[in-house]
């Protein structure tokens, strides 16, 4: 292990990596119980989806373990999944078939910009002070869907958001979870947010939160209704091409962010700013997408929960190929895997957030060409809910900021490149409304 994940060289150790692995995915494992209750309104079997996102996060992970050395774990996506169901499939009227056809392509369509090194220029392309942004962008982002996965933070047509009741036990059971995570963290115990997950999550069961089903299964449900399922008679119709298009330009944008913002707060980025096998980064999330829609699920991506696994220490693709290990064996007990629930999980993605702003510090805050938009970039991610859009407009902002300012020599070809790209996306909308018209 030691000569293959080059442990000693990137500072940590068996031990620290097993523990960042199992962190990373009891942060994550969320997803297979999310995901087929979200594509399960297609139409397609719920069981077969949970067997393809477990299957798919495994394949992807393994890819980013082995190929990367990176411990930056991968699973269907959240966002991409709603788009899938309810924009694709229940909005637009195509049948799931189509929109997994669509992410299949999509795959397909990544991995040729990969191995022309498009993504991985795109990535070096991001300047410095708003990868700092991004990462801080990431931690207010991460510690917001912890609040609201556990109703700490709730819809409110008012103000669009505003505080959950505290007599509601999930939230109760959160605030009970910060406690002894804080605590555990405060006394430097090693593991604190897994310990405090657990701890969490047995605290549960006396409140009715955690719940054990007795009678269920552990075997995978079959792939059959689902695996293959392509149709490709929709794929040269404008509608489709703009879908295709959205779930390109998501994920990839999502991926990136996530790459960036975690490397940046891990300090894993290369004296140049570049990610360390970044080209391979994307390759694995690429062969997750296609494996992912040929087994019958949506766009498989990078997580920003990994920021969970690299707090603990994780450095190596020794963290993710514990997580692909687990992914595998929540096949065979995911009655127990479900069983954790959204309180136990969300006080671990607050402390994570909290781990990730600090590059904040590093922003250059004097220079209003670069602190505005990274100031926008960090902002745009949880309040419009989107990495992606973050970038957009942090990049959209940072060109022309630097252009009014006379400082237009600062802004490269590519990043120009991006903003047109950005520029495009933006008006996606109207374009399909004329051709809807």
């Amino acid at each position: 292990m030691e000569k293959f994940f080059k442990l000693r060289e990137n500072g940590t150790n068996v031990k620290t990596e097993v523990m960042a692995g199992i962190t990373t995915f009891m942060t994550m494992a969320y997803i297979l119980a999310i995901n087929p209750s979200i594509l399960s309104v297609t139409g397609m079997d719920a069981g077969a989806v949970f067997t393809a996102t477990a299957l798919s996060s495994v394949v992807a992970t393994l890819v980013m373990s082995l190929v990367a050395n990176l411990p930056f774990a991968l699973a269907p996506g959240m966002g991409l999944n709603a788009f899938f169901a309810f924009t694709v499939v229940l909005g637009m009227g195509y049948t799931w078939q189509t929109a997994l056809t669509a992410v299949f392509l999509e795959g397909i369509l990544f991995l040729i910009l990969t191995i022309f090194n498009v993504r991985e220029a795109i990535v070096n392309s991001i300047p410095m002070n708003l990868k700092k942004a991004i990462s801080v962008g990431i931690g207010f982002f991460i510690a917001f869907i912890g609040l609201q996965n556990t109703g700490i933070i709730v819809n409110n047509e008012a103000t669009l958001v505003s505080i959950g009741s505290i007599s509601n036990p999930s939230v109760l059971l959160a605030f009970v979870g910060i406690v002894i995570m804080s605590l555990l963290l405060a006394y430097k115990v090693r593991g604190a947010l897994l310990i405090g997950i657990l701890l969490t999550t047995i605290l549960g069961i006396p409140m009715g939160i955690t719940k054990l089903s007795p009678d269920a299964s552990f075997f995978p449900p079959s792939l059959a209704p689902i695996a293959f399922q392509f149709d490709f008679s929709q794929v040269f119709s404008p509608n489709i091409i703009i879908v295709l298009f959205t779930f390109l330009f998501v994920d990839m944008f999502d991926t990136v962010g996530t790459l960036v913002g975690v490397s940046t707060k891990s300090k894993m980025l290369n004296p140049d700013g570049s990610i360390p096998n970044c080209k391979r980064a994307l390759f694995a999330d690429s062969i997750g997408t296609i494996v992912g829609a040929c087994l019958g699920t949506s766009t498989v991506t990078t997580y920003v929960e990994s920021a969970a696994g690299c707090a603990e220490g994780g450095r190596t693709g020794l963290t993710t190929l514990v997580v692909a290990i687990l992914f595998a064996m929540s096949l065979f007990f995911s009655p127990i895997f479900l069983a954790i629930p959204s309180a136990a999980t969300a006080p671990a993605l607050m402390l994570v957030g909290l781990f990730m702003i600090s590059p904040i510090k590093e922003i250059d805050f004097d220079d209003y060409t670069e602190s505005i938009p990274s100031f926008i970039c960090l902002l745009f991610m949880p309040l419009a809910y989107s990495i992606a859009d973050g970038i957009v407009f942090g990049i959209l902002s940072y060109v022309l900021i630097k252009v009014f300012s006379k400082k237009g020599k600062e802004v490269s070809t590519l990043t120009w490149v991006l903003a047109l790209l950005f520029i495009v996306k933006l008006t996606l909308p109207l374009i399909q409304g004329l051709i809807i018209n």
